[in-house]
C-alpha cells in the first residue's frame, strides 16, 4: 500500500473513531451550554451505556437495533436520575462544588459498576462478522459503515429536535440566560433534565458502537474516552454542538494518523497536546467568539 493509500484508510479508521468522539462531546457540549456544568461522569455514562447493549445482545439476544435503542433509554434515564440526585441540590453552588461532585459520581459509577459486572474485559457479541468492502483499494468494514450510519441518524435527529422543536427551542433559550427563560414561562428544570437525558442516550450509542468496533468493554472504559471527548468539546468550541461533532471528527483523525505514521503510543498523548494548544492559541475553540465578562 503505497503513503497515498495508507493516508486515506487511516483518515477513514479516523472519521470511524472521531464520530464516536463525537457523540460523546455532544452531550459534554449540551450540558456546558446550559448549567456550564463540565460533566466528568459523561464518561461512565458511556460504559454504563456499553453494559446495557452488551446484556441486551449477549443474554436478552435482541438484534443490535433493539439493544442500542433500549441501552439509549435506560442510560437517558441514568442522565436524569444522576441529575436529579447529584447536581440539582447544588444548582446554586460554587462551581467547584459541583466540579467536585461530578468527579464523585464518575468514581460512584465505575465502582458500582466494578462490584456488580466485576472487573474482568467483556467480549462485546460480534454482531456483524468479519465482512469488509473493498471500494477503490481501500477497506471499510461492516463496523465502520454501521458506525458512520447511526452517528449520522443520531446527528440529524438531534439537529431536528434542537432547531425545529419547542423543546429545541427551549434549550436554546435556557442556554442564552436560564433565569430570564425562567422568566418567559420555561421550566428550566424540566429542561435541564431533558438535556441529561439526551446527552446520556447520545453517550450511551457511543458505548455500543464501541463495543462493536473493539469488541471489548469493561468498568474503567469510559475514562480515556470521557477525557478525549471533553478535549474534542474544547477544540471545536464547548457549548457548540457543531463544534463538538467536528471537534471529534478532527480528534479521531489526527488519532488516527499519529498511530499510522508515528506510534500508537503516542495516540493518547496526541489528544492531550492538542487540548494544551488549544488553550494557549485560542481558548474558546474553532467554533467559539472570545466574550468580555464584567467582574
Amino acid at each position: 500500500m503505497d503513503f497515498f493509500q495508507q493516508f486515506v484508510q487511516q483518515l477513514i479508521n479516523g472519521v470511524s473513531l472521531g464520530s464516536i468522539y463525537a457523540l460523546i462531546a455532544l452531550g459534554y457540549t449540551m450540558i456546558y451550554g446550559i448549567i456550564k456544568l463540565i460533566n466528568f461522569a459523561h464518561g461512565d455514562i458511556y460504559m454504563v451505556g456499553a453494559y446495557i447493549g452488551f446484556f441486551a445482545i449477549t443474554f436478552g439476544h435482541w438484534p443490535i437495533i433493539p439493544a442500542l435503542l433500549v441501552s439509549m433509554a435506560v442510560t437517558g434515564l441514568l442522565g436524569m436520575l444522576v441529575e436529579k440526585l447529584a447536581y440539582k441540590p447544588l444548582r446554586h453552588a460554587p462551581r467547584i462544588s459541583i466540579l467536585i461532585t461530578a468527579i464523585g459520581v464518575s468514581f460512584f459509577l465505575e465502582y458500582t459498576s466494578m462490584y456488580f459486572v466485576t472487573p474482568t474485559p467483556r467480549t462485546f457479541p460480534d454482531v456483524f462478522g468479519s465482512s469488509s468492502f473493498n471500494i477503490g483499494g481501500f477497506v471499510l468494514n461492516s463496523q465502520q459503515i454501521f458506525i458512520f450510519g447511526i452517528t449520522i441518524v443520531l446527528m440529524g435527529i438531534l439537529t431536528y429536535i434542537v432547531n425545529k422543536t419547542k423543546v429545541g427551542k427551549a434549550m436554546r433559550a435556557a442556554s442564552f440566560d436560564t433565569e430570564t427563560a425562567q422568566l418567559m414561562g420555561i421550566d428550566s428544570d424540566k429542561i435541564i433534565s431533558l438535556t441529561f437525558c439526551i446527552g446520556s442516550a447520545l453517550a450511551a450509542a457511543a458505548g455500543v458502537l464501541v463495543g462493536i468496533y473493539y469488541n471489548t468493554i469493561d468498568p474503567l472504559m469510559g475514562i480515556m474516552p470521557g477525557l478525549k471527548a471533553f478535549v474534542a468539546a474544547v477544540l471545536g468550541g464547548i457549548g457548540i454542538l457543531p463544534g463538538a461533532v467536528v471537534g471529534g471528527i478532527i480528534l479521531g483523525v489526527i488519532e488516527a494518523l499519529v498511530a499510522g505514521f508515528l506510534s500508537s503510543t503516542f495516540r493518547d498523548a496526541a489528544a492531550f497536546a492538542i487540548l494544551i494548544l488549544v488553550l494557549l492559541i485560542k481558548p474558546s475553540g474553532l467554533f467559539g467568539k472570545n466574550t468580555n465578562e464584567k467582574v
